[in-house]
């Protein structure tokens, strides 16, 4: 594999970018107008214009994507997370090109990411779900009549959903009739479909998520949790490993379901299992994501390994370059996600950095997509850096993160740094007691 083309943008290209320059192989950017000066684009070894600065005029043209990969002549393509990434149909056509997708099979992509059909290829497997709907919803009366059998509260959910997108809480019938249609609405906006389904809202909850890797030849492991239950409106903020409340024995029970999970489909390449867990300590099946996550820079941190070479190692039909039992799990690891943001109304804050700068010492790692004099444009997801911190124990990375946010330079716009602070100096969060509601009944309020 010479020449990848990474069909993504900002800190993930850089991340990608870095790991082929390391395994001297050739990477082609490509950029929007919005994008022209960005980092990324300079670190590549080519970088090719894909469009306009709207997504559906730049990163989600799969037919202009395609043509750039083959006139460059590459190899092989990496989607990153997001945009394209989790599209079977984009994964499909790479290989129809005769180009390398490096992610897992366009038919596995397609299964897990129908919500509806993956829960019940998991419940088949023997792999715990939550209670809720074994078919799409097709009337309000049935999610109605489903609501009441398995009581309230629930969650309506779209099909085709992630990244929190389509998710609503219903404490009542009456939440239920008044969110139904402009959920299904959403759902068809935002994934095409309008099928949407209801699951029992699980109250003080953890979301812990399993990484796990398969080759294409029949081998599967995992690389330990992430707890990624500091969420706000279901979209993380911080994650990290090991998590602070799993003990050894849930902890192995949750990495057996995992591999479980993964076995189950035939899995190949970077994935995770994630998983609700109540207040028992017992776990479902929540979804499987098909592509590297945003937050796999804790789990680097924490193995030593590599996970974007080992996508590529895998992609190029390698076995998986070690066995779970030379897997360890060593230190702690944490990570925050700095955006563009108002931190009091929780809203985007996109313009121009004058200054970022911080601190660079041993146990910090910063991932940034912007740079001094970078503007955050509108168009996209407005995270600036993942920052992550590393310690041999929890209390010596907090204070590493700590120490970073309260030095953190970075002026012209407004971002979340704040919110940070005040999270690290909450007892609670200190002491590991958190759930996914901690920042609306501790913070937010």
């Amino acid at each position: 594999m010479q020449k990848i083309l990474i069909a993504n943008r900002g800190e993930i290209a850089l991340r990608i970018i870095k790991t082929c320059h390391e395994m001297g192989i050739e990477t082609v950017a490509i950029y929007s107008d919005a994008d022209r000066e960005m980092p990324y684009v300079k670190a590549a070894s080519k970088a090719v214009y894909v469009g306009e600065p709207q997504v559906t005029k730049s990163y989600l043209q799969v037919e202009k994507i395609l043509a750039i990969a083959k006139d460059e002549k590459v190899d092989a393509i990496h989607p990153g997370y997001g945009f394209l990434s989790e599209n079977a149909g984009f994964a499909l056509r790479t290989i129809k090109e005769g180009i390398i997708f490096i992610g897992p099979k366009p038919e596995v992509i397609e299964l897990m990411g129908d919500k509806i059909v993956s829960r019940q290829a998991m419940k088949q497997a023997g792999v715990p779900v939550v209670p809720g709907s074994s078919h799409g919803l097709k009337t309000l009366e049935d999610a109605c009549s489903l609501a009441k059998t398995i009581g309230y509260p629930v969650m309506l959910k779209a099909s085709g959903g992630g990244g929190g997108i389509g998710m609503v809480l219903c404490e009542n019938e009456q939440a239920l009739v008044k969110t139904y249609a402009s959920t299904k609405s959403r759902a068809l906006a935002y994934f095409g479909v309008d099928e949407v389904f209801i699951e029992k809202y699980i109250a003080n909850s953890r979301h812990v998520e399993i990484q796990v890797f398969g080759d294409n030849h029949g081998n599967i492991v995992h690389l330990y949790e992430r707890d990624c239950s500091i969420q706000r409106r279901h979209q993380k903020v911080v994650e990290e490993t090991p998590s602070p409340f799993l003990s050894n024995k849930s902890g192995e029970k949750m990495y057996e379901t995992a591999i479980k999970a993964a076995k189950a489909v035939d899995y190949t390449n970077a994935g995770t299992i994630e998983f609700i867990v109540d207040e028992q300590g017992d776990f479902y099946f929540l979804e499987m994501n098909t592509r590297l996550q945003v937050e796999h820079p804790v789990t680097e941190q924490i193995t030593g390994i590599d996970l974007v070479k080992w996508q590529i190692l895998i992609a190029r039909g390698e076995k998986l370059p070690k066995k779970q039992s030379d897997i360890k799990s060593v230190g702690h690891a944490i990570e925050f996600r700095l955006y563009a943001e108002d931190p009091v109304r929780f809203l985007p804050s996109p313009g121009k950095i004058a200054v970022f700068e911080w601190e660079k010492r041993q146990g910090v790692r910063v991932d940034a997509g912007y740079e001094s004099g970078g503007t955050v444009s509108s168009f996209y997801d407005p995270m600036i850096a993942k920052c992550i911190f590393y310690g041999e124990s929890r209390s010596e990375a907090l204070l590493l993160a700590e120490k970073f946010f309260t030095s953190l330079k970075i002026e012209g716009i407004k971002t979340n740094a704040p919110l940070f602070l005040r999270i690290l100096g909450n007892d609670e969060f200190q002491k590991g007691f958190y759930t996914t509601n901690f920042l609306t009944k501790q913070l937010v309020d």
